[in-house]
């Protein structure tokens, strides 16, 4: 049964009741089981966006009365965001991105990385937070556990290794993949211990856990998080960094032009505060604002009621999928475990590729998964056991696994309709004949896909929008 907290959450999420095209011609409601890549809209958010649009405006400088409302609001997403991870909105640095990609991209270009420097991460990062470290710096990583958990013990060895060089710990709130959530704090302390601070990647651990930050004086306080909207229940292009303000008060900004600066003259230029020398050009009001609803709704309800939720519904999945004949479960498979991560569970089925019992779901279910490598795939090799020099090796289909990861609104009805039909692909008892197309998924035989939208406006449909 569904928690009281879900059921009202679940009441709050748009399009739950829009049903789906199945292969036989079927329609039914579609079971979203790929909140790791990106939630559906909160009502919450939508009717926020709806209330403010009549009066949008552009920010900063305007003498309008809609002008003046639209930096109101856009200043105060500034200060609920804050809020949410438990900073300070009077002293916090909170800038506004497309995402969590480019937030940490942004620390990555404005962090002070003296020759010689060193970033330590782990080997089970997301590549956006892999990635724009390197030709910054040397980077290190801490190594993983056969689970796939952060060895601690390795850490401790690299601080030590490289004592007096680290300049940043960098790590994920919550793994992309297993759902292993992170120590943070504990990991804070021991980045402080070497002079060094911490970023957290909070993307996958802000949806599902309340963040705080805890004070600047504090041994295990978290200097930088970087989340994104868009897995917020606020798809409207948005993501923010949230953190200490004297790195980006230092020199020049990443992008440079309207908004960033007081004054230019010929030779010289004054650079604003923060945010603006940091968000350059026209921002994304929609978006700050869309964000700010959904941070309020997620505050009001408390995620740790969610949380809750979501654990047990973990832990309900873990069990009824370690009952599918050759399904291999990966990370930590105990249901009595679930507090130590978010509600991310991935998986093969033996004899059957992933990218085929996915495409399986989605045609013949209704239901939506993700497969491949989920932008890690050096933490998905690792759970593999593939070595590194076997993954040089061209192969005519990439390892990888299946995902299924959870919501706050998911319900323990649709985890079983997910495990029938996992049980019915086990038996080869699909409908369609698939095929693998160049581009590496898979898709039945005659399969169509008349995507069409409705356009409303007042209720009314006006018009429909096709894509083919």
């Amino acid at each position: 049964m569904t928690s009281v907290v879900a059921g009202r959450w679940r009441e709050r999420i748009v399009g739950l009741d829009e049903r789906v095209p199945l292969l036989d011609g079927r329609r039914v409601p579609y079971v979203n089981l790929d909140n790791a890549a990106s939630t559906p809209p909160l009502r919450d958010v939508v009717e926020a966006v709806q209330r403010f649009l009549p009066f949008y405006a552009s920010v900063h400088r305007g003498s309008g009365y809609k002008s003046r409302l639209s930096t109101a609001a856009y200043d105060e997403a500034h200060r609920t965001v804050a809020r949410f991870v438990g900073a300070d909105p009077d002293t916090a640095a909170v800038v506004f991105g497309k995402n969590a990609t480019e937030a940490i991209n942004k620390l990555a270009h404005r962090y002070p990385l003296p020759e010689g420097s060193v970033v330590v991460t782990t080997l089970m990062e997301h590549h956006s937070n892999e990635l724009p470290w390197r030709g910054r710096a040397q980077v290190v990583r801490a190594g993983l556990l056969p689970d796939g958990r952060l060895d601690e013990e390795h850490l401790d060895l690299l601080l030590s290794r490289h004592a007096g060089r680290v300049a940043l710990v960098t790590v994920s709130g919550a793994s992309n993949v297993t759902g292993f959530v992170q120590p943070v704090h504990r990991l804070a302390a021991k980045a402080h211990a070497v002079g060094a601070r911490i970023l957290v990647d909070a993307a996958q651990w802000a949806p599902h856990r309340p963040i705080d930050v805890r004070p600047a004086d504090d041994p295990e306080h978290l200097d930088y998080i970087a989340l994104s909207a868009h897995k917020l229940y606020a798809p409207f292009g948005t993501g923010a960094l949230v953190g200490r303000p004297d790195v980006f008060l230092r020199g020049a900004p990443e992008y440079r032009g309207g908004g960033t600066v007081e004054r230019v003259w010929l030779d010289d230029v004054e650079w604003a505060g923060l945010p603006d020398r940091e968000e350059a050009g026209s921002p994304n009001v929609m978006g700050a604002v869309a964000l700010a609803a959904a941070a309020d709704a997620l505050m009001e309800t408390g995620l740790d009621a969610l949380s809750r939720h979501e654990q047990a519904l973990t832990a309900y999945a873990l069990e009824r999928l370690a009952g599918v004949p050759g399904l291999r479960l990966y990370g930590d498979a105990d249901p009595s475990r679930v507090a130590d991560r978010v509600g991310v569970i991935p998986f093969n089925l033996d004899g059957v590729p992933h990218g085929l019992v996915a495409a399986i779901l989605g045609y013949e279910f209704g239901i939506g998964v993700r497969h491949g490598c989920f932008c890690a795939q050096i933490y998905v090799a690792h759970l593999l056991g593939i070595p590194e020099a076997a993954r040089r090796r061209s192969a005519d289909e990439k390892p990888g696994m299946v995902r299924v990861s959870f919501g706050a609104y998911n319900t323990p009805e649709e985890v079983d309709a997910l495990v029938d039909a996992l049980q019915r692909v086990r038996r080869g008892a699909q409908g369609g004949r698939y095929r693998r197309g160049a581009d590496g998924e898979y898709a039945p035989d005659g399969a169509q896909n008349p995507f069409v939208i409705p356009v409303s406006i007042d209720e009314r449909v006006v018009s429909c929008t096709s894509f083919t």
